[in-house]
């Protein structure tokens, strides 16, 4: 999660209407960076990456680089998006770029900017260790172009650990089994969701998260890839299905504490606090794994993290059906494809046992399969990683795969006018779908 919702810039927006104005070069190969053409031990990694993660990360690659005779010059930045197309467009190019969002990642390699990995790194290899779906993620035109080398995973649900258990409630293998635990908890007196959207000026990105969760399990991978693409519209009986789920869940008196009234105002990052209040205030909470970090969720539940939270994966729409993930991560490009530091280094971020030091941080997890899961800090994170590896796919996040001006825009809007009663589910997506560019 990190930087990607909790704060809002123009950013995409604009770096998007950059590469699409006609002013970079379309040469058609992958331009040079600091290390190009020599033989230049210093590597340049461009990143948005800040806190935990980045030290994580840092703490991974940095011994291997001092092995290797390498010197990393970090280059972290609050405004990732619009600063690399920036550089791209002055020809002032760091060695590799870790994208956070995979759009602007896939615009450069369309445009000859990146060079292609899959000629550089053992593909065989990836193929069967990667989580199912994030080579995809890096993928275009047949080619791979950003390797995903940290995973954050949104398809969970959690839930105050012992009153859950004693209340003898258990995880649900589908929708309609979670349906019917919604329905349970709350005929026995207790309100079974947490739910709140607020976000400044980033309210509703937690509502799209829940669009795109029951859209990815009802419609599959190949559906929603679809509809992430606008080849689906959002006025569809597959999005109007998957707002049906959300309404019975988040509209049905008693479902939600506060009621739906509270949902548009309740600040997304504390709503879930009130379920581990003694009893609990409810029992369901959907969030991404960042929330189980330091600063989101209380210190002293943090502190004893595997006895006070419980997490399930969201499940699939049928039992033992397929069952994708909603997620997302950063992807190593590769621009300088003559610097061989460069390239030993992306190697490395390659292999299955890269992250051991960051993985034991807590901030970070690894896109692998199988990475061993004993190198997280926590029985939480380890039950939260097993859930990405054992999904059949990993989808990454719609919205920040959508044009700016609807996934961080009338997507946003839309979601919160529908759900604050402002306007009908009808309204709201003809609204999203005419907001929705030309080209």
């Amino acid at each position: 999660m990190r930087r990607k919702k909790l704060f809002t810039t123009l950013a995409p927006i604009t770096a998007v209407a950059l590469l699409t104005s006609g002013c970079l070069n379309d040469g058609g190969t992958a331009q040079t960076g600091s290390g190009s053409g020599n033989t230049s031990k210093t590597v340049e990694i461009m990143t948005g990456m800040g806190g935990g993660l980045l030290q994580a990360v840092k703490a991974s690659l940095d011994p291997y680089a001092k092995e290797q005779g390498i010197t990393i010059k970090w280059s972290p930045s609050d405004n990732f998006n619009q600063l690399i197309v920036t550089r791209v467009q002055g020809n002032n190019l760091p060695d590799i770029a870790l994208f956070p969002q995979p759009g602007i990642m896939k615009d450069l390699a369309a445009k000859g900017k990146l060079a292609p990995l899959d000629d550089i790194l053992d593909m065989p290899t990836l193929k069967s260790s990667m989580t199912p779906g994030t080579l995809e993620v890096g993928t275009q035109d047949g080619k791979l172009y950003g390797l995903m080398m940290s995973m954050n995973v949104k398809s969970l649900v959690f839930y105050p650990k012992q009153a859950f258990e004693s209340a003898g409630y258990e995880a649900p293998k589908s929708i309609p089994e979670l349906l019917a635990l919604t329905d349970k908890i709350r005929s026995e007196g207790k309100t079974p969701w947490c739910l709140g959207i607020e976000s400044g000026p980033a309210t509703g990105w937690p509502a799209t998260d829940w669009m795109e969760e029951l859209v990815l399990k009802y419609g599959g991978r190949a559906k929603y890839d679809d509809w992430v693409a606008h080849k689906i519209k959002f006025d569809s009986p597959l999005v109007r299905q998957a707002a049906g789920t959300f309404e019975k869940i988040a509209f049905t008196e008693g479902n939600v504490l506060g009621g739906r009234k509270s949902i548009s105002s309740n600040n997304f990052g504390t709503a879930g606090n009130p379920m581990f209040r003694t009893p609990p205030g409810c029992y369901l909470f959907k969030q991404g794994n960042f929330v189980a970090e330091k600063g989101i969720f209380p210190d002293d539940v943090v502190a004893d993290i595997d006895n006070r939270v419980g997490v399930f994966g969201f499940p699939p729409a049928t039992p033992d059906g397929e069952n994708p993930i909603e997620g997302g991560g950063d992807l190593a490009g590769l621009f300088s494809k003559d610097n061989a530091a460069a390239k030993k280094l992306l190697q490395y971020m390659s292999t299955r046992d890269f992250g051991t030091a960051g993985a034991k941080m807590g901030s970070w997890m690894s896109p692998h399969k199988d990475f061993d899961v004993a190198n997280y800090p926590t029985n939480t994170i380890r039950d939260i990683a097993k859930i990405a590896y054992g999904s059949t796919s990993l989808a990454f996040d719609g919205s920040d795969a959508m044009p700016g001006a609807v996934g961080s825009g009338s997507f946003w809007k839309g979601m919160t006018g529908w759900i604050s009663g402002q306007q009908s589910l009808d309204q709201a997506l003809k609204t999203i779908d005419d907001s929705w560019p030309a080209s």
